[in-house]
């Protein structure tokens, strides 16, 4: 950990809502005009788009239905480690770039001169000269294995954890939005993943200080068959705190901020749906803001 060089870290798994907790976090960062260096979670993906394809095939071959963009086989566990260990000491790490799209693709390529197409990475580039902090948001920010610990170099780490079947439903409307994949692809995809799910996602959220899970209060019985993602206000979020110590929070002046709101644990929050960026910006304001002051 580091007070001079902080490192946040967003966590979750594919279509848990990481992306909005970032938004939240941004907000913050322009009203403090924090600069901060953002790490995308899909920049240490260990195969491009094309490879990663060839090399499920290849498993599959094998025998192995279990290969996934979610385990270490396809990660660069010990890269993420070592970016926030190297930010953390000197404020700098190495960084690149997942080129999901035919825009990113086009702005990369020309502030590199490269001609690299969608489902390519960039380069490798040293950066952080002049940030205030790292912020990653990804898949795997606080994995604990036999071969890497990065939970101990996170300074502020938010889980986003949605109930499971919810979790299922925006991903698969998701992928077939964004990607146009069938409800049967995403649903093979989930299979797939589910081994890598158990053993290297959901282990994480117990090394996590703040916990963001989103309950629906609609029927998500059978995620597969579901027309529609339950919206905010059909939803409840628990937000949970590992330690009050370290992540202190006034669960009064939440309650009276929040209207709806209850504590069911005393580390406990439930807020409704609707109030979800309220809370994170009540609860995350002050922690942030003091990070910042402590440097």
């Amino acid at each position: 950990m580091s007070n001079k060089h902080p490192v946040i870290v967003v966590t979750g798994s594919s279509g848990a809502g990481t992306t909005f907790v970032k938004r939240a976090f941004e907000h913050i960062f322009r009203k403090e005009s924090i600069n901060p260096l953002i790490v995308e979670g899909d920049s240490y993906h260990k195969y491009d788009r094309t490879s990663m394809k060839v090399n499920v095939k290849k498993q599959e071959d094998l025998g192995n239905n279990f290969f996934s963009h979610f385990g270490p086989d396809a990660n660069l566990f010990n890269k993420i480690e070592q970016t926030f260990k190297d930010y953390g000491e000197t404020g700098k790490c190495d960084r690149r770039y997942y080129l999901h799209s035919e825009e990113e693709a086009a702005e990369h390529n020309q502030r590199l001169n490269t001609d690299l197409n969608p489902g390519k990475f960039t380069p490798w580039e040293e950066v952080g000269g002049g940030t205030d902090l790292l912020f990653y948001e990804g898949l795997h920010g606080t994995v604990v294995t036999d071969d890497v610990n990065m939970a101990q170099y996170g300074d502020l780490k938010i889980g986003v954890v949605p109930s499971v079947n919810l979790e299922w439903i925006q991903k698969i409307h998701r992928d077939n939005v964004e990607r146009g994949y069938s409800a049967e692809e995403t649903v093979d995809t989930i299979l797939r993943r589910m081994p890598d799910y158990i053993n290297y996602i959901t282990p994480q959220f117990s090394q996590t200080d703040i916990n963001f899970q989103r309950v629906a209060t609609v029927d998500t019985s059978n995620p597969f068959i579901a027309r529609d993602i339950p919206t905010p206000d059909e939803s409840f979020v628990v937000i949970r705190f590992n330690d009050l110590d370290k992540t202190p929070v006034n669960f009064v002046y939440l309650c009276n901020m929040i209207n709806g709101s209850f504590m069911s644990r005393r580390n406990t929050i439930v807020v409704p749906g609707g109030k979800m960026s309220l809370a994170m910006e009540i609860i995350l304001y002050p922690i942030i803001k003091k990070m910042i002051e402590n440097k």
